[in-house]
């Protein structure tokens, strides 16, 4: 029950406070925003580690950053797609990972799946194809980010498992707000250097440079920052205190709590088709979580 509970609590603080960042997009680009939230997060991070709940330290540095590099990506994906579609959409993409794990341990890890699974693959594509709907096709591109993160974040699901066992779940929380960090110091410098002007809309929060004052986006940060901070803490303890093909279960009362939030404090319709599409992709990998816990 606690580890169920520290589970949907994640995903409640994480439901809100995602729904945010496109108000965050309205006044700066995703790379400054990622390079705040490292630097308003890190002395969190630094204050739970002196108070011994974690070392910083990986032991083994490289597979830390392979895995810090493979989920950080994921969410630039995922971060970027807010500012062009709804939360909704964004996480119906995200949250394919359960399926993409299926895939990676199947066809690169050679392991056996049975009818079961299979059957969850088809329904989770069912879903994601649903999540999008007919106006998708007016986002082009942009469709690919939500799943392309969702895919990216599954390996680091899997990198955490092969490679990462027995880290400090500090060691690799940090891992990953540096890895963000660092990244969007290198991409503001090339926006700056190469004088690459903001285009409009959403576009403006992938190609926008350093903007300064912030003003309107400062507490909104700082709620990200403390956001995300608890919300993994309680992710990383749900993990702990249960088995896991069980808590991951929990992990989609997300598509509840993300477009609930974004419906409520930013008025973001959820249409009935998205809704169906969300259930699908939930009962995939529900599906997944249940049958691995059974093998």
């Amino acid at each position: 029950m606690d580890a169920a509970l520290s589970m949907v609590g994640a995903m409640a603080i994480i439901g809100v406070t995602d729904i945010y960042v496109v108000v965050i997009s309205e006044t700066i680009g995703v790379w400054q925003f990622l390079i705040c939230r490292m630097l308003l997060a890190a002395p969190i991070i630094a204050g739970l580690s002196a108070l011994g709940f974690g070392t910083l330290r990986p032991k083994r540095l490289r597979a830390v950053a392979f895995r810090s590099s493979l989920i950080a990506t994921g969410m630039f994906c995922y971060f970027g797609a807010l500012a062009f579609m709804p939360i909704a959409m964004a996480l119906g993409g995200l949250f394919t990972s359960p399926i993409f794990v299926l895939l990676i341990t199947t066809f690169i890890l050679k392991q056996r799946i049975g009818p079961w699974r299979i059957l969850a693959v088809a329904i989770g594509f069912a879903g994601i194809l649903v999540v999008l709907g007919p106006s998708g096709g007016d986002l082009g591109w942009i469709l690919a980010l939500p799943v392309l993160g969702g895919m990216l974040y599954a390996s680091g699901v899997v990198a955490t498992r092969a490679l990462c066992d027995g880290e400090s779940n500090l060691a690799l929380l940090a891992g990953i707000f540096l890895f963000q960090g660092v990244f969007g110091l290198g991409v503001i410098y090339i926006i700056l250097l190469s004088g690459v002007e903001p285009g409009s809309g959403g576009m403006a929060f992938l190609t926008r440079g350093w903007v300064w004052p912030m003003t309107d986006a400062q507490p909104y940060l700082l709620l990200q920052a403390v956001g995300s901070v608890a919300g993994v803490s309680l992710l990383n303890r749900a993990y702990q205190l249960g088995d896991a093909s069980h808590v991951a279960v929990f992990e989609y009362t997300i598509m509840i709590f993300g477009p609930f939030f974004a419906w409520w404090l930013l008025a973001v319709p959820v249409t009935r088709l998205q809704m169906v599409g969300i259930v699908l992709i939930a009962a995939a990998g529900i599906i997944i979580a249940l049958r691995t816990r059974d093998a």
